[in-house]
C-alpha cells in the first residue's frame, strides 16, 4: 500500500507528464508558426518562458523526455561522426537553360515525347547544400548530404520538422536545400570580425561547413534554415508534384512559399520574369528557377539521361553586374605557395550582400583587364557566389590612376616569387618558413577529408606555429600534454582531446594520409587511385612518371607533380617521420576472386545499360585485370558503352585493339558477382 508521500509523488509525476506533453505540443506549434509559416503567434519572451518551464520539468522528470522534444533540438554534448552511406535513389544534377530559346527547345522535346498538354511547377533554385531527409511512421529518422550521415546536425535546425502532423505516409524521402539567410551570415561575420577572427566567404560555404561540424551544439548556434521540395516514395497517394508539395506542407514540412503551379510555358516565363527582379528582395541567394513537369506519370515516361532528369530543367538568371572603385590590391598566400591578388573595393551592394573584396586571380588577369588603382570596375558574382572583377569602365578612368605592379617578393616572408614555365600563377619559393604556407599545409593535413583531427582548429594551429611547436604535420605527433598546457587559455580537457585526436588519427587509412600530404593536384579521388594501385608508399616513391601515368585517370600533369614531390629529400624525410610516428602508408592488398584477366589491360568508356562504370572497373581488377585510362598498343580490350568517346574508338580501331561490350565482358569473366548495379 502506498503511503501519503508516495501517493503525492505519484500524483506529482502524473501532473508533470501531462504538463510536459502539453508544453511539447504547444512549443512544437509555435516553432512551426515561427520558422515554417513565418507567422509567430507569441512573443520571444513568452516562448522562452514556456521553453524554460519545459526544461525544468524534464530535468526533474527525465523519464518523460521525448526524443523529439523542442529542448532536444540542440543535440547532445557528444561529438558526432559522419558515416558514409549511399543514397537509395540517385541524386542527379539538372541541365541548364540560359535563354528563352533553350527553354523553348526543352519544352518542345517534352511536348514531342508525351503529345499532350503539360503542366509545370516552378521553384526558386536556392543556393545551398543539397539534403535528403527520411521519415518513418511520422518521425524524422535520417539526413544524408553527399553521402555523409548528418542526422544529428540537421535535427538542430529550428525550421526542420522532426515529428509530422497526421495523417502522413508511413515512409518516404524528401529532398531540398539547407542554407543561411544573408542577415544571419552578415551578423555572424560581424561578430567574428569584432573578435579578430577570420570571416566567412559566402553563405553557401558557411552552410556547408556548419552542417559538417562535429559538435551538434555548435551547429545549433548557426542560423541554418531548410526548404524541402521533392518528395520520393513508393507509396504514392498523389498524382502530381504539386499535390506532393501540398501534402508535405500539411504534415508540417517547410516547403517554398514562392513555388507556383504553371499551366503552360507562358506562365513559366512570367514566373521567371517576376523573380528575376523580385529575387533581390529575398533574404537568401538564388541563381535561377527550377521547372519540373507536374504529373508524376509523365515524369516516369520521360525518364532520365545519364546525368539529369528529362522532366526538369534549371533556368539560370543573368548575372548582375555593379560598378565600384578599386582602392587597393592585397596578396594572399595559399598552402601551395600560390599568390592570389585580391581587390579591395569601396563597399557595394550586389544581390543582397555587401561586396568589399573580389579576386583578381593572377598577374595575367590584371594585365588583361588593364585594371589600375582608382579605376571604376565592374563586379559580378561568379555563379552568384564569388565576387570577381569582369572589366574596367575606361570612360571613368582618372588621370591619377595608378598602375598595379605585381610583386616579385612574397609579401609575407619576403622570399623571391617564382613562376613556372607555362603557368600563370606565381609562387613563394619559401615552402619551409612562409607562415601562410606552413599553416595552410597544417590545416589541410588535420582536415576532415585527410587526418580528421577535429580537436585542432585554425586558431590552435597558428598558436602552435607561433610557439614553434608545429612547423610541419609530423611535428603534431611529437606534441605532449605538458607542452599544450603551457599555451594560453588551454584547459586540461582540451589538451587531452587534442592528444587523443592526434593518436586516433594514426588509424586513418593510406589514401587519406596520402591526400593529407598536400601534393599538388592530388585530390581525394587521385589519392584513392594511387593508393589502390601502388598499395604502399615505397612503391609510389619509386614509381616512374610512365608508371604513374599508367594508373587510371592519372594524366601527365598529375604524374609529373607526384614524381617531382618524391624527388625532394625533405619531402621523403617528412614521410619517414610520419611513418615512424605510426601513420598508415600501406593499403590492404585486394583479394582476387579470379585471375582470368591477369596480365590484361582494359579501357572502359561510355555508359552502360546494366551496370555502373565503376562496377565494371571493380570487376576487372577483382579478376586480375588492370584498368587503363587511355587506349594504347598495350590495351587488350576496349569495353565500349553508349556515348563512347570517338577518339578512343578511333584509336582502338587504328591499333587493332579488340572492342567488346558489357555483355561480352560478363561472358569473359563468367558472370562473377563483383559486377554491381
Amino acid at each position: 500500500m502506498l503511503n501519503i508521500a508516495q501517493a503525492m509523488h505519484q500524483l506529482e509525476s502524473t501532473e508533470a507528464k501531462d504538463r510536459i506533453l502539453q508544453l511539447t505540443k504547444e512549443l512544437r506549434e509555435h516553432n512551426y508558426k515561427y520558422y515554417v509559416l513565418a507567422q509567430p503567434s507569441i512573443g520571444d519572451r513568452d516562448f522562452d518562458m514556456l521553453m524554460r518551464e519545459l526544461e525544468d520539468l524534464e530535468n526533474k522528470f527525465p523519464q518523460f523526455v521525448e526524443s523529439d522534444s523542442p529542448t532536444q533540438k540542440v543535440g547532445s554534448d557528444l561529438n558526432t561522426t559522419f558515416e558514409t552511406v549511399p543514397h537509395k535513389r540517385r541524386m542527379l544534377s539538372l541541365s541548364n537553360a540560359y535563354s528563352w530559346e533553350e527553354l523553348e527547345e526543352w519544352h518542345a522535346r517534352i511536348q514531342k515525347a508525351v503529345e499532350k498538354p503539360v503542366e509545370f511547377v516552378c521553384e526558386l533554385k536556392i543556393d545551398g547544400l543539397a539534403i535528403s531527409i527520411f521519415y518513418k511512421n511520422g518521425q524524422y529518422k535520417q539526413a544524408i548530404t553527399r553521402g555523409d550521415d548528418v542526422t544529428q546536425n540537421v535535427g538542430t535546425i529550428r525550421s526542420h520538422q522532426k515529428k509530422l502532423n497526421a495523417p502522413f505516409l508511413d515512409a518516404f524521402e524528401i529532398r531540398g536545400e539547407i542554407f543561411i539567410h544573408r542577415a544571419g551570415f552578415e551578423k555572424l561575420n560581424s561578430d567574428r570580425a569584432l573578435k579578430g577572427q577570420p570571416t566567412y566567404a559566402n553563405p553557401r560555404n558557411l552552410a556547408s561547413g556548419s552542417l559538417k561540424m562535429k559538435d551538434a551544439k555548435e551547429v545549433a548556434k548557426r542560423p541554418l534554415d531548410i526548404i524541402l521540395y521533392h518528395l520520393l516514395t513508393d507509396d504514392r497517394s498523389f498524382e502530381t508534384h504539386w499535390e506532393s508539395l501540398q501534402q508535405a506542407k500539411s504534415w508540417g514540412i517547410k516547403t517554398a512559399e514562392s513555388s507556383q503551379l504553371c499551366h503552360n510555358l507562358e506562365e513559366v516565363k512570367a514566373f521567371i520574369e517576376l523573380w528575376d527582379t523580385k529575387r533581390k528582395t529575398l533574404g537568401y541567394d538564388t541563381d535561377g528557377v527550377v521547372i519540373k513537369v507536374n504529373e508524376l506519370n509523365t515524369q516516369d515516361e520521360l525518364g532520365f539521361t545519364a546525368k539529369s532528369p528529362r522532366w526538369a530543367i534549371a533556368y539560370k538568371f543573368e548575372t548582375e553586374t555593379v560598378e565600384t572603385t578599386l582602392k587597393n590590391v592585397s596578396y594572399q598566400i595559399g598552402r601551395t605557395g600560390a599568390i592570389t591578388p585580391v581587390a579591395d573595393l569601396i563597399p557595394v551592394q550586389l544581390l543582397g550582400t555587401t561586396v568589399k573584396r573580389a579576386s583578381l586571380h593572377n598577374a595575367n588577369e590584371i594585365e588583361r583587364l588593364d585594371v589600375r588603382l582608382g579605376d571604376t570596375v565592374m563586379v559580378e558574382k561568379g555563379g552568384e557566389i564569388i565576387p570577381k572583377i569582369t572589366g574596367v569602365n575606361l570612360s571613368k578612368r582618372k588621370s591619377d590612376s595608378i598602375q598595379i605592379i605585381f610583386p616579385t617578393f612574397c609579401p609575407e616572408c619576403n622570399s623571391p616569387l617564382i613562376r613556372k614555365e607555362a603557368e600563370v600563377q606565381h609562387y613563394c619559393s619559401n615552402e619551409i618558413d612562409c607562415k601562410p604556407q606552413v599553416i595552410g599545409k597544417l590545416e589541410h593535413f588535420v582536415g576532415r577529408k585527410a587526418m580528421d583531427i577535429n580537436s585542432i582548429g585554425i586558431e590552435l594551429l597558428r598558436t602552435l606555429h607561433e610557439n614553434d611547436f608545429a612547423k610541419k604535420p609530423a611535428d603534431l605527433y611529437a606534441l605532449e600534454y605538458n607542452q599544450l598546457m603551457k599555451l594560453e587559455r588551454m584547459g586540461e580537457k582540451s589538451a587531452s582531446n587534442i592528444i587523443e585526436g592526434i593518436e586516433k588519427s594514426k588509424a586513418i587509412p593510406f589514401p587519406k594520409v596520402l591526400f593529407g600530404l598536400g601534393i599538388r593536384y592530388v585530390g581525394e579521388t587521385v589519392a584513392k587511385k594511387l593508393a589502390a594501385h601502388f598499395l604502399a608508399i615505397e612503391e609510389l616513391i619509386a614509381a616512374t612518371k610512365e608508371e604513374l601515368e599508367s594508373v587510371e585517370e592519372i594524366g601527365s600533369k598529375i604524374a609529373q607533380s607526384v614524381h617531382a614531390y618524391f624527388r625532394v629529400p625533405k619531402n621523403i624525410e617528412h614521410v619517414v617521420q610520419l611513418k615512424n610516428a605510426g601513420l598508415q602508408f600501406k593499403s590492404e592488398k585486394k583479394v582476387l576472386i579470379g585471375d582470368i584477366l591477369m596480365g590484361k589491360t582494359l579501357v572502359v568508356s561510355g555508359t552502360f545499360a546494366q551496370f555502373s562504370r565503376d562496377g565494371i572497373k571493380e570487376a576487372i581488377t577483382a579478376n586480375g585485370g588492370k584498368v587503363g585510362s587511355s587506349v594504347s598498343k598495350n590495351t587488350t580490350y576496349l569495353v565500349a558503352g553508349d556515348k563512347i568517346g570517338p577518339s578512343k574508338l578511333a584509336k582502338a580501331e587504328a591499333l587493332g585493339v579488340e572492342i567488346i561490350d558489357e555483355n561480352q565482358l560478363i561472358a569473359i569473366i563468367s558472370g562473377n558477382s563483383t559486377l554491381e548495379e
